[in-house]
């Protein structure tokens, strides 16, 4: 195992090394003793490159050290902050200071059961959602060794195939990236590291509600959608919609586009990025991006979960609408066209979706 000394070290850097290869043991929480504040008893993962721990929870005070990406934070307490910013004040008070939850994803470690019922699945196989703060997945090599492959976060979803013995010897699920077709870039991860989806989690919600009845607003000024059936409100939520930036010709424009679309097709899971088989943590690959509705196909702009940050109520996205993870969930089950079985994708003229 190595080690940043970079920056100040703290409790965690000591139960990393303490840890180091144990397994689900490295992602345990550890407290302060000495806090006097009652602890959330959340976990945070760093979803940037780095992050400034201040010594007050403000961006104009004292930087004391820098977390990095997928570094594990102790979480004591939430901080509503009267320095803001406005959009999103939350803060959060962890070993040695505090850090601004924008660019932070609230994670857990629940470990699983194998489920070997999936080497029976029909294609394009089972669902499946990560359930640790993260997990190095790994191909293998024509030799029958191991190089690293893509690391997947924390309620990503991903497409499973089947149960092989892994690097270690233990069970390792497959996964099918939608991106790839050839087999020999299937990757594999620990399968106790994965939840597989039952179907009834994913049912259409109020199906019988006819899909003219059935509307979806999106506000770029107010960065919040909000869902409608026979116009009345049944969510609202912020949100992240793409950055302005100055047009370039030739390259994809980043702002979302406003008008009336519909939605036309939906995936529970979906590769966005570049396409590229890289174990850079730094490269513009977001596989397993979680319960996907595209309605303008000329970009391809979707309502979709993040992984990547709770920045919402800020544009941040390529054009995307970026949601919670829990919330796409929900949208992408109420929405249509209904998703009536298992498959990488469902086709249809579906629910309206007017941005403004």
């Amino acid at each position: 195992m190595s080690f940043r000394f970079d920056r100040k070290p703290d409790r965690r850097d000591f139960l990393k090394f303490v840890a180091g290869g144990a397994g689900a043991a490295a992602f345990l929480p550890f407290f302060d003793q000495t806090q006097k504040s009652v602890s959330s008893g959340k976990v945070a993962r760093v979803a940037i490159t780095s992050l400034s721990v201040y010594k007050e929870p403000w961006d104009e005070s004292q930087i004391l050290y820098q977390k990095f990406r997928d570094d594990l934070l102790n979480v004591y307490y939430e901080v509503n902050s009267e320095h803001g910013p406005g959009y999103n004040p939350i803060w959060y008070r962890i070993w040695g200071g505090y850090v601004h939850s924008a660019h932070t994803q609230i994670v857990e470690t629940r470990l699983n059961e194998v489920d070997y019922s999936v080497n029976y699945a029909p294609l394009p196989g089972m669902i499946g959602e990560v359930t640790v703060p993260f997990t190095q997945s790994r191909l293998r090599n024509s030799d029958g060794s191991w190089r690293d492959a893509f690391r997947l976060y924390y309620q990503s979803v991903h497409w499973v195939v089947g149960v092989d013995s892994g690097p270690d010897g233990r069970p390792w699920y497959r996964i099918k990236d939608e991106m790839f077709d050839v087999d020999r870039l299937d990757y594999f991860i620990p399968a106790e590291h994965m939840r597989l989806i039952p179907d009834n989690e994913i049912s259409p919600l109020s199906p019988e509600v006819p899909w003219q009845n059935k509307r979806i607003e999106i506000s770029i000024a107010m960065q919040q959608l909000t869902a409608y059936e026979y116009d009345k409100q049944v969510l609202k939520t912020t949100v992240s919609t793409g950055v302005h930036r100055q047009r370039i010709e030739g390259q994809i424009p980043t702002a979302t586009p406003t008008g009336t679309f519909n939605i036309q097709n939906k995936m529970p899971s979906k590769h966005m990025g570049d396409g590229q088989m890289t174990s850079d943590l730094e490269a513009y690959e977001l596989p397993g991006v979680p319960w996907v509705c595209f309605f303008e196909p000329v970009t391809g702009v979707a309502t979709h979960g993040t992984y990547w940050h709770t920045n919402f109520g800020m544009t941040m996205s390529r054009g995307c609408i970026n949601m919670t993870n829990d919330t796409a969930k929900w949208l992408y089950r109420w929405a249509l066209p209904k998703v009536i079985d298992k498959r990488i994708e469902t086709i249809g003229y579906g629910t309206t979706v007017v941005v403004s």
